[in-house]
């Protein structure tokens, strides 16, 4: 059996590897296959496809968008993402980085004003792409001491009830749905359980699979048992494909690692060729 891994982020984004080395410790661990789905843009593809070539890892291009679904954040990954597309993707993220763009500003300027004082700079030369989230700041945070680990800066100082952090303006997540699949790319709801709830979840796949979502993530190394269980009922239920992927960034989650998350995550390899096949 051969397994891929479906959800990787690079130094485009923030993740701490860059899209080459992603592709090289994918050869090293055996991988067949692994898309990067960095956050909000598409700019580590060209050097992902590239690393690629010649290697026995198929690399499979994809963006992972953060969108608002009844004010609430999830994310939508795009799979099988053409470079002849990049160019409608960045246009429509534009105003979407700018307003991010602007609350990480006030979250540092806010932070810094209570006595958390960061470089956003230094923060920004950081990521190839000057592309700054709040996981950037939060490992900014722990480098200089505020914080014990990205974690808890989210749970505490980068929550929004502690009141620096104010969302920015997302894009709906029905028409990021619509517009993955305007450029024949496949989309899929990543990380469930950690954006929805049982209550809302069945809600959100009624709507989303109108709008044209063709799959889910039921396999994710902070999944149990029973939420990838529950998750695998109701991809059934709506008839989306099952989808999964460590989520892996490096060092900035040191815990996760490529491809097999915790220690227990196995995508087969059959599950991106089922996905694939929904691209054709």
């Amino acid at each position: 059996m051969k397994y891929c891994d479906l959800h990787t982020h690079s130094t485009y984004s923030d993740g701490t590897c860059t899209p080459r080395e992603l592709i090289a410790l994918a050869g090293e661990l055996g991988l067949s296959a692994i898309a990067l789905t960095d956050h909000n843009t598409v700019a580590g593809l060209p050097e992902f496809l590239a690393a690629a070539e010649g290697t026995p890892v198929q690399a499979v291009p994809g963006i992972e968008f953060s969108a608002d679904y009844d004010g609430g954040e999830v994310h939508i990954l795009g799979l099988f993402v053409q470079p002849e597309h990049y160019e409608a993707i960045d246009r429509l993220l534009e105003q979407a980085k700018q307003r991010k763009e602007e609350s990480n500003i006030a979250l540092v300027e806010a932070l810094g004003r209570a006595g958390y004082v960061i470089d956003y700079a230094k923060i920004k030369a950081s990521t190839p792409g000057g592309q700054v989230n709040r996981a950037l700041i939060a490992a900014e945070l722990t480098a200089q001491g505020y914080t014990q680990s990205i974690q808890a800066a989210f749970k505490t100082l980068l929550a929004p009830k502690h009141g620096y952090f104010v969302p920015p303006k997302r894009l709906d997540s029905m028409e990021t749905i619509r517009f993955i699949r305007s450029i024949g790319a496949v989309a899929v709801l990543a990380h469930p359980w950690l954006n929805l709830t049982p209550q809302n979840l069945p809600e959100f796949l009624e709507k989303a699979k109108e709008a044209g979502l063709q799959g889910m993530e039921t396999m994710y190394p902070l999944f149990d048992e029973e939420q990838t269980c529950l998750a695998q009922a109701l991809a059934r239920e709506y008839g989306l494909l099952c989808s999964g992927g460590s989520d892996f960034h490096g060092e900035n989650k040191p815990h996760i690692r490529l491809g097999t998350g915790k220690g227990s995550l196995q995508v087969p390899e059959t599950v991106l060729q089922a996905l694939l096949e929904a691209a054709m």
